[in-house]
């Protein structure tokens, strides 16, 4: 079915008027072994009554219990206040703030924003948000490579594999040359074997941390060793409220921080939006993609908001651009910019020690009964291998009405029958104890 207005007679006149006798030969500039034959494969439509019955069968099929999954999306607590004032008409309809003179409230809520990440990370200059942590991750990549004028890139084998495959999608087209360094017995990315990869055409080191294995990586000696090298180092991240305890990426040194903001009061949603945090230093502010809101003063010296070091191609000249990046996350940044001040800094520090601490319980727990492979510190995610294969164990725990973890198939050396866990704020004690002891019992 066609969501178009246009009656068959709106259609015809239409086609009249451009000396055209179907819709057909509007296409007839791509090859006709590229274009669709036929109808679209989709079932026939519903009424709205039949259509909120079948919506909510769908969402009762969804997995109810207790969850243990993160590899990049996490379950948090999200204060009521959040949605309360991010649906309020002035947020939820606006459009792109295009004209400053009316869009004063949502340019501040952006400034806030990357302000707020700014700090949280440690760097000089964040950006309004972009699609999510992968698409973000890859913009920092093409930055890399456009301030250094290098193609050569240094991937850890701990980045995320999603972030992996986004980056080869981006930046191949760009003739990246891309190098993947394997991951030690701690699960940290091995920094010998960097060393012994990076070399003066070297754009970019890509390291991720906690990484894909929930290890907390060794951001800061690898930030003094990347300082003496052309090469920028990209700080990649999927948790950032690690980054209320931990070091911040500005710093360790990072150039660029950049990736997935949704634990920062966004819900999971059945796998979107997300929120792509981009953030990097002042000298190279003008490589950085999407949007930046500027602070300035209007004709009667009044505080004012309004877009700056616009960089995408729709506002300059194509081979000029940045980035073909055309928007923000205005809702989803909105989102983390409330979540964050709600928080505080010290709501922040708490949350990520409750984090922390919840997980190391877990742990000590599992490895009563299963092995702990990697000997590196953790934030809320660890590896674990149980003496059963790891889809058996995830499927008992299923039935136990747990969302048990992630299945890592061998992502890196070894953990070819292991899995993910994942402990949040939301993960009671009761609750890990159940979870150990349906492990226990296989």
């Amino acid at each position: 079915m066609r969501y178009l207005p246009h009656t068959d007679g709106d259609i015809v006149r239409m086609l009249t008027a451009i000396g055209i006798s179907s819709i057909d030969e509007l296409f007839t500039t791509i090859p006709e072994p590229l274009r669709m034959q036929g109808d679209l494969n989709l079932p026939e439509p519903m009424d709205e009554a039949y259509l909120r019955r079948h919506m909510s069968d769908l969402a009762d099929q969804a997995p109810a219990g207790s969850c243990f999954a993160g590899g990049g999306a996490y379950r948090h607590y999200i204060p009521a206040a959040i949605d309360h004032i991010v649906r309020r008409n002035e947020f939820y309809t606006a459009y792109t703030p295009y004209q400053p003179e009316i869009s004063q409230g949502t340019l501040q809520a952006i400034f806030e924003f990357q302000t707020m990440i700014t700090r949280l990370l440690a760097l000089d200059v964040a950006n309004a948000s972009m699609y999510d942590g992968a698409s973000a991750t890859a913009e920092a990549v093409l930055m890399a490579m456009r301030t250094t004028k290098l193609k050569r890139v240094l991937l850890s084998a701990a980045l995320h594999p999603q972030y992996q495959e986004t980056i080869a999608t981006y930046a191949k087209w760009a003739g990246a040359e891309f190098v993947t360094v394997p991951v030690n017995a701690e699960g940290r990315t091995d920094f010998a074997a960097l060393k012994k990869a990076l070399n003066n055409q070297t754009a970019a080191v890509v390291v991720q941390s906690p990484n894909y294995l929930g290890v907390i990586e060794d951001t800061r000696v690898l930030g003094r060793f990347l300082a003496r090298h052309k090469a920028k180092f990209v700080h990649v991240f999927t948790e950032p409220l690690a980054f209320g305890k931990l070091v911040p990426p500005g710093a360790c040194g990072a150039d660029i921080a950049c990736g997935e903001g949704q634990s920062l009061g966004i819900p999971l949603s059945f796998g979107g939006p997300g929120l792509g945090i981009l953030a990097t230093r002042l000298v190279d502010v003008r490589q950085m993609p999407g949007r930046l809101v500027g602070e300035t003063v209007d004709a009667e010296g009044k505080r004012a908001f309004c877009l700056t070091l616009s960089t995408r191609e729709q506002h300059i000249r194509r081979e000029k651009a940045t980035s073909n990046i055309c928007t923000n996350h205005g809702l989803m940044a909105l989102s983390a910019a409330v979540y964050m001040a709600l928080m505080g800094r010290e709501g922040l520090f708490q949350l990520a020690k409750l984090n922390r601490a919840k997980t190391e319980y877990m742990k000590s727990k599992l490895a009563e009964v299963a092995e702990l492979p990697l000997t590196g510190p953790t934030f809320n995610e660890f590896v674990w291998k149980p003496r059963q294969p790891a889809e058996e164990v995830l499927q008992a725990l299923a039935k136990a009405k747990f969302i048990g973890g992630v299945a890592l198939n061998g992502a890196a050396p070894g953990l070819e029958n292991a899995i993910l866990t994942c402990v949040t704020e939301l993960c009671s004690r009761k609750e890990i104890d159940r979870y150990v002891e349906v492990v226990r019992a296989l």
